[in-house]
């Protein structure tokens, strides 16, 4: 699937949009089922090599399908890009921290639970969901350290960008971002890399499902192997889930080939 393809599928209605912060770009989509709850509720970030050129919208289909599929209340959040005003480090990892942690805001008047929370990133948001699983990690001084964050039950990468030291190194394309979004090469900014990659975080502590496509050309299969390797060898829970003949963006996109085990992660994440 290419993304020209992604871009013709008809958008959902909205969610509520809900701000968490003063920036136009700190807010989310809310989506909650009927019912009275407390929803569990899932923390989606969407990717596209953490630039503003690629924005919340075609994760809108992901979202709407998942509230309604699987009775979860669905946070679809938007966050300060390369190119925006305060976008790279901190600020991005800053937003993605802060609106997870607006759920317990939400909660009451919504119906949330908060002790049953999973995070879905794909691609560059993958990067960030399996980060947000860590950031207890970070100590006070680091720059995107929060205090007391939200706690998850799960993480699901959906074609994640697994080993930011690993995947700058390449020349061009998505990899070439990662220099940008840290300000720097490894050999420069070591310190940022160390608090911002998932595999430098190891373990994360909480299980964690991979769903790949093994045609991907943006992120490489093999780079999903080493780190739930890597992952499971510190420790961690990993379920890594090869979708044959997928790309990239079969594993963001419901109805797709990648669809039944992206459900089938997102309803064992959310076993009691």
């Amino acid at each position: 699937m290419t993304w020209s393809e992604v871009q013709a599928r008809p958008l959902p209605a909205p969610g509520v949009r809900v701000t968490y912060g003063g920036a136009q770009q700190q807010f989310g989509e809310l989506r909650v089922p009927p019912g009275p709850g407390p929803h569990p509720v899932l923390v989606l970030i969407h990717g596209g090599c953490w630039h503003r050129s690629f924005d919340l919208q075609y994760f809108s289909h992901l979202a709407d399908a998942l509230t309604r599929e699987t009775g979860a209340a669905t946070w679809n959040i938007e966050y300060r890009r390369l190119g925006d005003p305060g976008g790279g480090w901190p600020g991005s990892f800053l937003d993605i921290a802060n609106a997870t942690d607006q759920i317990r805001a939400l909660a009451a008047r919504h119906h949330l639970d908060t002790d049953r929370v999973v995070a879905i990133g794909h691609s560059a948001g993958g990067q960030l969901a399996l980060w947000l699983a860590a950031r207890d990690q970070l100590a006070p001084g680091s720059a995107p350290y929060r205090p007391n964050p939200l706690k998850l039950r799960g993480v699901i990468g959906l074609s994640a960008i697994t080993d930011l030291i690993a995947y700058s190194r390449p020349q061009g394309g998505c990899n070439a971002a990662v220099g940008e979004l840290l300000g720097g090469s490894p050999e420069r900014q070591l310190a940022r890399y160390q608090q911002a990659s998932p595999r430098e975080l190891l373990p994360l502590g909480v299980p964690q499902w991979l769903i790949q496509g093994v045609e991907d050309p943006i992120v490489p299969l093999a780079t999903v192997r080493a780190y739930a390797g890597a992952a499971k060898d510190a420790g961690d829970t990993v379920t890594v889930e090869e979708i044959a003949g997928a790309g990239h963006f079969e594993p963001a996109l419901p109805g797709t080939s990648a669809w039944p085990a992206l459900l089938a992660a997102v309803r064992a994440a959310l076993k009691p």
